[in-house]
């Protein structure tokens, strides 16, 4: 949840029985975010994720009873499985002490309220982007089934990179309250509801979009369209007034967003625009400004549109959001090697690519290395960083219209990035020109992906031999801003440090005759010098561009503190690992295009790529298995097997046998070895417990899966318990379990409640971990498909030496 802190002169009474230091489940408050009616917002930081968050914590309501409770945390999982780049994202909702609360993703910002006390009223432009950004989060949910029933200023942030993103999905609606602001038992609140909410009717789209039409109206005239201090009052208006934009607003509300906003506005839903689409559509054609044209945006416009009109695309918010988070992996102070690892673990295609190319001879370390868990640890946050960017970028920029185009762009782009890297003996330096390097032509290579025929009229420009123009000319003349402005513009949206948003600028003017002694622009002119070689390389046949290539270096030698001969020697060696890069990540072009020039030891489009045979790429998937179990439940057929499960448990065991022969951390042995377990046999869930000695019990610490992170939390089995149930009796004897079907009477009876109305799952594994005899902790894994958890003898042994590497490894560190 995106937050901002309120007045500091004003005193906030926090919920009863929380302040800052305290707890809250495993969250450590820091300090009050801000207040409302119905809630407190906390910062707060966790300590398992190792980020900060905000909690936000509803305040008791009156009458409320288990069920209610109950009722209200299913809505909000529910809610929290809905994904959009403009909404904020619900990670928990859990009860404690009579404190129900909510767990958001914590980004900087400030809500539409907030921007509207500050600036009075907003352009007529940004308040219609803002809204294109709120409708786009509203279609997604709405195709979900949920309907937010409480859109309203104060539940849209702006963050940082301009994109209005809308908070509290679905949650305020089922909180009451008695103050005018505070949501209300139709569901919603006094002065955003619509004539069919307060008429009873059941939750519907057109509800949230006569709020939406009611917040774009306050946009735009800078305050609310029903201001009423008796709540009745406004409620009255709503249900029977025909509500319309005023007369006399700015020069830039036309006639045509009028008709818009007043058609959001109409009292018959029917009459509204039929779905959140439409209402989009209709917000589009009004922004779409002349083609070329910059006189009525200016560039900040002009980047702002073209930005919106990709955000709009649905790739680009999804390549956005993967950008930003693993940029925020790779610079946070706080991020582990575990909340990395569950990023990455989440793309299927990323994970495999990843591990090829660290196998790779690129990043090859010595030994085959199987588990992104033992990648992060020996190639570093930043060098997974850069090699995760150019996955994501690659696995985005797919489009079968202009495919070898695109190609060739980011082909062009990963040679330059690779050249930049081996410019620079330090590795630091090294790993900040490899994205500089890349990204310093993104403007180039977004356009023409989402704007082929632009790119197309760019290029034509450049080529033209009566009349030529720079690129840079070209593209301000067709898009109404250059490629670089556009680059640097999603670059500062997606986060990227300062130092390589200037390395992405080309510096003006000739290169200097000797080296600067600022690093950050000694390596601007090494993106530069790298960007030039990659594109003559492309552009010429081998033996012509080697003078190309030639001439280039000679210009940029003294610039990066180099000489001639040794800059030549590295386009040769980048030469080489780009053929190694594209190898391990399927990069296949086609014998006419730019891109085979450098890339002619490739396989081409249509040849099959021989298979890696190192293990990095197998095991992926929900793959049908059999086993026998130490526990009796009903035996399976046995299925027909895939060797890639046992090939990937057997390359995670030997990568977990090389750490541990080096001074290796048991936290990383203990990822390394649940991650393997993950992938290979695509379990949904895994969760590793350890026992409490003070309190005698088995406990969730870390896992893998979509909210393990709750789930974790949630697993607590007594060791002395008079009547242990299933967990605690593996745990004490030490037997390894599969159950195959969990709702056989035998096994129900002794699962405990807290499993039933948490995990729940219909199969699952349980290899407990004994030292001397003694318990000490246990591996959880499950599936969600009922008849899926399936085990052969081979594959249970490699299990087993997993679970006893675990053992060993804690036996080491001791």
């Amino acid at each position: 949840m995106a937050v901002t802190p309120e007045s500091q002169s004003k005193k906030l009474n926090a919920s009863p029985g929380l302040k800052p230091s305290s707890t809250l489940g495993r969250f450590e408050l820091r300090r009050i975010l801000g207040q409302g009616a119905q809630s407190t917002v906390w910062l707060a930081f966790d300590p398992r994720m190792e980020r900060e968050v905000a909690i936000k914590v509803l305040r008791p309501v009156s009458g409320a009873n288990d069920q209610a409770i109950k009722h209200w945390l299913e809505e909000a999982r529910s809610v929290g499985r809905v994904k959009h780049p403009s909404i904020v994202p619900v990670f928990e909702a859990d009860v404690q002490d009579q404190h129900a609360y909510l767990v958001f993703e914590y980004v900087s910002g400030e809500t539409l309220t907030q921007r509207l006390a500050s600036n009075g009223v907003l352009a007529a432009r940004d308040a219609v982007a803002c809204m294109m950004d709120v409708l786009d989060a509203i279609a997604v949910a709405h195709a979900e089934g949920v309907i937010h029933r409480d859109i309203k200023p104060s539940n849209i942030l702006v963050d940082s990179s301009g994109r209005a993103r809308v908070m509290d999905f679905g949650i305020a609606a089922r909180v009451r309250g008695d103050s005018p602001d505070a949501a209300v038992a139709v569901g919603g609140t006094v002065g955003y509801l619509s004539p069919e909410a307060l008429g009873g009717g059941q939750p519907a789209p057109s509800m949230d979009l006569f709020a939406c039409g009611l917040v774009l109206a306050e946009l735009l005239i800078g305050k609310p369209l029903v201001r009423e201090a008796d709540p009745n009052r406004a409620m009255y208006r709503l249900a029977h007034e025909q509500l319309v934009l005023p007369e006399g607003l700015g020069g830039d509300v036309n006639e045509a967003l009028r008709a818009i906003v007043n058609r959001a506005l109409v009292r018959d839903p029917k009459q509204r625009y039929p779905d959140a689409r439409s209402f989009f559509s209709a917000l589009s054609a009004w922004m779409l400004p002349a083609p070329g044209s910059t006189a009525q945006t200016g560039s900040g416009g002009t980047l702002e549109f073209l930005m919106r009109r990709m955000r709009h695309k649905s790739d680009f918010p999804a390549l956005s959001e993967s950008v930003v988070r693993i940029q925020s992996m790779a610079t946070s102070e706080t991020e582990s090697v575990s909340s990395v690892t569950n990023q990455i673990l989440k793309d299927v295609a990323l994970t495999n690519k990843l591990l090829r190319v660290v196998n790779s001879a690129h990043y090859a370390r010595g030994g085959s290395i199987s588990t992104v868990s033992r990648a992060v640890s020996l190639v570093g946050f930043n060098g997974i960083r850069n090699m995760a960017l150019s996955l994501v970028l690659l696995e985005h920029m797919q489009d079968k219209g202009h495919a070898a185009q695109i190609k060739d762009e980011f082909v062009r782009s990963l040679l330059a990035g690779t050249i930049g890297a081996e410019m620079c003996g330090n590795p630091k330096e090294a790993e900040e020109a490899f994205i500089g390097s890349m990204f310093q032509n993104l403007g180039r290579l977004l356009v023409q992906f989402y704007f082929p025929e632009e790119a197309q009229q760019v290029r034509n420009l450049v080529a033209n031999t009566k009349q030529p123009m720079s690129e840079a000319a070209a593209s301000l003349q067709v898009l109404g801003l250059s490629f670089e402005n556009l680059a640097i513009g999603i670059a500062k949206s997606w986060g990227l440090p300062e130092n390589i948003q200037r390395c992405m600028r080309f510096p003006v003017g000739a290169p200097p005759s000797s080296v600067s002694p600022d690093t950050a622009e000694r390596i601007r002119w090494v993106a530069t010098a790298s960007n030039d070689i990659a594109d003559v390389m492309l552009k010429y046949e081998p033996k012509e561009a080697a003078q190309h290539v030639a001439n280039i270096t000679r210009k940029y030698a003294k610039a990066v503190g180099s000489s001639e001969n040794h800059l030549n020697g590295v386009v040769e060696i980048a030469k080489t690992k780009l053929v190694e890069m594209a190898t391990a990540m399927e990069i296949r072009v086609k014998p006419e295009s730019a891109a085979h020039k450098v890339l002619n030891g490739v396989p081409e489009e249509g040849e099959t790529a021989a298979a890696s045979g190192d293990g990095a790429d197998s095991g992926i998937g929900n793959l049908e298995l059999h086993a026998t179990q130490a526990i009796d439940v009903s035996q399976t057929q046995p299925a027909v097997k895939s060797t890639q499960v046992a090939e990937t448990l057997a390359a995670g065991i030997q990568d977990i046998t090389n750490a541990m022969v080096e001074e290796f951390k048991l936290s990383d042995v203990l990822r390394m070895i649940l991650e393997t377990m993950y992938r290979a046999m695509g379990f949904d869930r895994i969760i590793f417990c350890m026992r409490d000695p003070k309190t005698e019990t088995v406990t969730g610490r870390f896992g893998l899966g979509d909210g393990i992170d709750a789930y974790a939390k949630l697993f607590k089995v007594p060791l002395k318990a008079a009547t242990p149930d299933l967990f605690g009796v593996v745990c004490i004897k030490g037997v390894d379990s599969m159950i195959s079907d969990a709702s056989e009477s035998r096994i129900l009876a002794r699962l405990p409640e807290w499993y039933l109305k948490s995990l729940n799952a219909p199969a699952f594994l349980l290899l407990p971990l004994h030292i001397k005899g003694a318990p000490f902790g246990l591996i959880y894994a499950d599936k969600t498909g009922k008849g899926t958890l399936e085990l052969d003898e081979k594959e249970l042994a490699l299990l087993r030496t997993l679970r006893n590497q675990a053992v060993m490894a804690f036996k080491q560190s001791r």
